[in-house]
């Protein structure tokens, strides 16, 4: 039997804007004898319900001191084309190929006269290619042209309009002169604004001073009999988890969108994580690879990014279940059931049937990532899942702008704005006339929450995101 529909899990939030009468005990009779057994503290029914950790695991904070933070990444460091077009048809021996390049990417060309190419029919069923050496190059401009003479007698490459190039070397003459021009390296930059998080936790002074019948108790240890010690400390969780939600679902807003027009946030919004991957990283869409050829697509693709050795797959839950499920296929006794996991299990031992990690020419190793399966946040949605996250481990090499050199840095890390005088990171105080406070004449204690901060995704090609 699949399971029911109903009773489901709640949704209904817990916290609540005033308080309600369905915060308390209301059926208190003292026309009634009898005294009911109540059990005093407080069942943690939902276990730890915060969501974050994710950013501890892979990450780390940094100060920034600038509304802007920008990095420089490495780019290629060989030279290839694929939209190249020949603008003549093949000939004679003897007669040199003119090739455009048609990338609308590409202002200038890097292949210089001298230079030994290999270029090949990108035509789908085609085997033609050619090797030969740059005779001439045209003027920078848009649409750069190469003219190419063959070193074989049969010029096989056609007419075609989609051919790639590539740079393998290098042939001169004797007496000849050295390579004609030079090469500028070249970056590309990125950058991210931080965004300014706030919250905020209000408390009349007398209810303050009301003891409740409930012993409360939250994850981060606070328990007693003063509710509002309760309502306090998960206004605080809750803003520990958006620090980290944040960094992960922010986008940017776009021009004449009804943030900047409604909210007065011209510049609003921050490159979060599933942003950057989602643009500038790879993306895996209809299901979860559930295959070793599924997973030998995606390592594929790592091969042609940065080739990191090392990767972590935060996943859902199903997503966890299918990578275990693919590598107990692997074991040929998997079917009959007699072995599982490391293999050696015995009739008296709990069965391991979860895998913690593989290797099939990087390292993969998988952990739950609870963000994805709460049912509050990622979990249980239809439109806009996302499955799993792949993060490269290890750092990478990025020029500072602050520091003015360069320096290594976590794929992933969190720049807050910091200075001698304010450090934003995670600041938190307390205003009014109660609890300690003495900043106003209002009975009340307000407890503020603010930071500032953006996360930095470097080397997004080197990441994965599975969607459903």
């Amino acid at each position: 039997m699949p399971l029911q529909g109903t009773p489901t899990f709640a949704l209904q939030p817990n916290a609540e804007r005033v308080a309600l009468a369905t915060n308390y005990i209301t059926d208190f009779n003292f026309l009634n004898q009898y005294l009911p057994d109540t059990y005093e503290k407080e069942f943690e029914r939902y276990g730890n319900r915060t969501v974050a950790s994710f950013l501890r695991m892979v990450g780390a904070e940094m100060p920034s001191n600038s509304d802007l933070i920008k990095w420089a990444e490495q780019g290629r460091l060989h030279t290839k084309y694929q939209l190249c077009t020949t603008l003549n048809a093949a000939g004679a021996t003897a007669v040199p190929q003119l090739f455009s390049i048609a990338d609308a990417n590409v202002g200038s060309g890097a292949i210089r006269i001298g230079q030994t190419v290999m270029i090949s029919d990108n035509t789908a069923g085609s085997t033609l290619t050619n090797k030969g050496i740059v005779t001439a190059v045209s003027a920078i401009g848009a649409a750069p042209t190469i003219t190419v003479a063959y070193y074989e007698a049969n010029q096989n490459v056609p007419a075609a309009t989609n051919c790639s190039i590539f740079v393998y070397g290098s042939e001169f003459a004797k007496g000849t002169a050295g390579m004609d021009g030079t090469l500028e390296a070249e970056d590309e930059f990125f950058d991210n604004k931080p965004i300014i998080l706030k919250d905020s936790y209000q408390v009349d002074g007398s209810d303050m001073a009301q003891i409740g019948w409930v012993e409360v108790t939250t994850e981060n240890g606070a328990n007693g009999y003063l509710w509002y010690m309760k309502s306090e400390h998960e206004t605080r969780l809750r803003f520990d988890d958006y620090l980290e939600t944040a960094m992960i679902e922010a986008v940017p807003s776009e021009a004449a969108s009804g943030v900047q027009a409604q909210t007065g946030l011209l510049t609003g919004g921050s490159d979060g994580i599933f942003f950057v991957v989602e643009n500038r990283g790879n993306v895996w869409t209809g299901g979860n690879p559930t295959t070793l050829a599924d997973f030998d697509s995606v390592i594929q693709r790592l091969d042609r990014q940065g080739a990191i050795e090392e990767n972590v797959l935060f996943v859902n839950r199903d997503f966890s279940f299918d990578i275990d499920d693919m590598l107990a296929a692997q074991n040929s006794y998997g079917a009959g059931g007699t072995s599982y996991g490391l293999f050696d299990n015995d009739e008296e031992m709990a069965l391991n049937l979860g895998f913690t990690g593989f290797r099939r020419g990087y390292d993969f190793y998988k952990s739950d990532w609870k963000y994805l399966n709460d049912p509050t946040m990622r979990g249980d949605l239809t439109a806009g899942a996302v499955n799993g996250l792949l993060v490269p481990a290890g750092s990478t090499n990025v020029y500072d702008q602050v520091l003015g050199k360069n320096a290594k840095r976590p794929f992933l890390h969190v720049r807050y704005r910091a200075s001698e005088t304010e450090d934003r990171r995670y600041k938190t105080w307390i205003t009014g006339s109660a609890g300690g406070a003495s900043t106003s004449t209002i009975d009340r204690m307000e407890v503020n929450y603010l930071s500032e901060r953006a996360v930095c995704t470097l080397g997004a090609n080197n990441f994965v995101i599975f969607q459903a």
